[in-house]
């Protein structure tokens, strides 16, 4: 199956941003403020958002194509080289009047110490022109990952699912907020334990976690649900079959950019053709792959083959 995926193409909408990483040292408290000082030593720029979701797509070997908006700034170019470096296909719109989004980690000591985050809604005329650009390549691709950050950058949601679907391509959301309905006739949405919560409400076992499921998936008219469930593994809700995955036993070095891995790998798997119980099960040991990995990483093609 994997040997599939070198001619899959794939298309990738939403919201893009910066990963940016100060490293350095911390030996001393600030005399101003009860604050580390960290002498800042190392400097990384890693793709973000929808980009990594990209580059994880990319890195299995999937032909990857990208559409989002950026401002007209260094943040937006250096977005532009690494995606370019990762051999994306990307449809970046600028808009003028927005920054891109950056989120900036401060490391000291392998530890996060703070988050800084830039971020602006764009423009409805550069969303309007992303919504034509969308409806030229969608013929174009075998599947569609929209991402959604919650940033402004997927307006038109509910549009872009209706005509990836009247083309007859597989669409896959990664969803945000408590607001589901706009998913509506997705073939498959990957909320984590919280972000489902937020949605249907708490469960006490396991029965109920499944019946609040796949009330949500009929109701959203679905093919089927993915909960990633941390530490109790992923569990894939459809019609008439539930499969659940157990999470990989090994060291969790990060967490950070897990669920971008997890829906690149079933979108790229089922392109290539595999049924829902091998996609998943692919996803899974891809997710046991990556939190292993410091900040926002990929697996490749090799480290799956070999881990499955």
């Amino acid at each position: 199956m994997l040997d599939k995926v070198l001619q899959v193409r794939l298309l990738v909408v939403g919201d893009v941003m910066l990963d940016r990483y100060w490293f350095g040292e911390v030996n001393r408290i600030s005399p101003e403020a009860p604050v580390p000082v960290v002498k800042v030593e190392r400097i990384e720029e890693r793709l973000g958002g929808a980009a990594n979701v990209a580059r994880n797509a990319a890195a299995l070997g999937a032909r990857t194509a990208l559409l989002s908006v950026v401002g007209d700034d260094d943040a937006g170019r250096s977005l532009r080289s690494l995606l370019a470096e990762g051999e994306i296909d990307a449809g970046l719109h600028v808009d003028r009047a927005i920054d891109t989004t950056v989120k900036l980690r401060v490391i000291g000591r392998q530890q996060q110490l703070l988050r800084i985050d830039f971020e602006t809604t764009p423009s409805h005329e550069i969303l309007d022109a992303k919504l034509a650009e969308f409806e030229r390549r969608v013929a174009q691709c075998d599947a569609v990952i929209l991402s959604d950050y919650g940033k402004g950058g997927l307006t038109h949601i509910a549009e872009m699912i209706r005509l990836a679907r009247a083309a007859g391509k597989p669409v896959l959301v990664d969803p945000k907020g408590d607001d589901y309905a706009k998913y509506t006739g997705a073939t498959v949405i990957t909320p984590n334990r919280s972000e489902l919560r937020e949605v249907v409400g708490r469960w006490a076992s396991d029965d109920e976690l499944f019946a609040k499921s796949q009330k949500l998936r009929a109701e959203l008219g679905l093919e089927a649900l993915l909960v990633t469930r941390s530490e109790e593994g992923m569990t894939l809700f459809a019609a008439d079959e539930i499969h659940h995955q157990p999470a990989q036993a090994r060291e969790v070095f990060d967490v950070s950019g897990a669920g971008d891995t997890v829906i690149a790998t079933l979108a790229v798997m089922l392109a290539a053709g595999a049924d829902w119980a091998e996609a998943i099960r692919a996803a899974n040991v891809a997710a046991g792959i990556v939190v292993g990995k410091l900040g926002t990483a990929v697996v490749t093609r090799e480290e799956l083959a070999a881990a499955l």
